[in-house]
């Protein structure tokens, strides 16, 4: 495996590759990796010849009072799993490297990008975007891996790609969940055991508007107010979980939808404590 730390290195391993025919499969993560994460790196090594593992905590993607200083770095560990797992390349920039001094350029995706996660994170998906189109433009991969706990990233990446015309296969790869049901995130590490206790409520929620679904139940708001039961529910004494957000939507627009008759996206953001949580599941017919 190995580890470059320059665009013009990182280019120029890819390009080599190209050349000899390879596909090339890229995972972009933020380093401090589970099983979520490797999951995605599985993936890709299935379907393509040569995987890069993209590890840069993206500085335009954090708001002012985010985490950004604490989001946990764990370079060392990164490495190990990924060595383990086969994965050829590990691409891990400075932010300098990234972001030259005196950076202006960013890419928006407009009309989504302020939906869900970006209601309450301004600017946050125009750094996501802005960071995803620099790494295809460094790796020109063919297949790009995400995963579906990130499903507004994914929805505007798609619609990134599009509007650029932009070469590259979309994986949206399922969430992966602890055994009790809690998403996999790397900030679930912030969690002490109360909180970690109350976040397991996220997904009680979800799991009661999969079960009304099952049983024929169509309308968005009945479905919402049943799952806000569920999380108004929690044990007094239990750390406190905020919600953000709470929308059933079109998996493709973000645009919320009265009737599940067609499918749906079901996506939630909440505060655990200060930590900022989302899930979410899809409604398919």
């Amino acid at each position: 495996m190995k580890i470059c730390k320059t665009i013009h290195d990182m280019h120029a391993a890819c390009s080599a590759l190209r050349h000899q025919g390879k596909r090339l499969g890229l995972v972009p993560t933020m380093g401090a990796l589970h099983e979520g994460h490797l999951s995605l790196v599985r993936a890709a090594k299935a379907q393509c010849d040569v995987v890069v593992v993209s590890i840069f905590v993206n500085p335009t993607q954090f708001g002012p009072n985010e985490d950004f200083s604490r989001y946990p770095r764990t370079f060392e560990r990164d490495r190990d799993l990924l060595d383990k797992e086969g994965v050829d390349f590990i691409f891990a920039p400075s932010v300098e490297e990234m972001y030259p001094q005196g950076t202006i350029t960013y890419v928006t995706v407009e009309g989504l990008s302020d939906k869900l996660c970006g209601k309450s994170r301004s600017g946050h998906f125009r750094g996501v975007t802005t960071v995803i189109s620099k790494l295809f433009h460094i790796i020109e991969p063919d297949a790009a891996f995400f995963g579906q706990k990130d499903a507004a990233q994914a929805a505007i990446i798609r619609r990134m790609m599009r509007d650029l015309n932009m070469p590259v296969e979309i994986a949206v790869c399922p969430i992966v969940r602890e055994p009790d049901g809690l998403a996999m995130s790397s900030r679930n590490s912030y969690l002490d055991p109360q909180q970690r206790q109350s976040a397991l409520v996220l997904y009680r929620s979800l799991m009661r508007i999969q079960e009304l679904f099952a049983r024929g139940e169509r309308s968005s708001a009945k479905l919402i107010a049943a799952a806000k039961e569920v999380l108004a529910g929690c044990p007094s004494g239990w750390p406190s979980v905020r919600l953000d957000y709470f929308e059933i939507v079109n998996p493709d627009t973000l645009d919320p939808v009265d009737d599940v008759s067609h499918g749906a996206l079901v996506a939630l953001a909440a505060f655990v404590g200060s930590t900022r949580l989302i899930d979410n599941i899809l409604l398919n017919i």
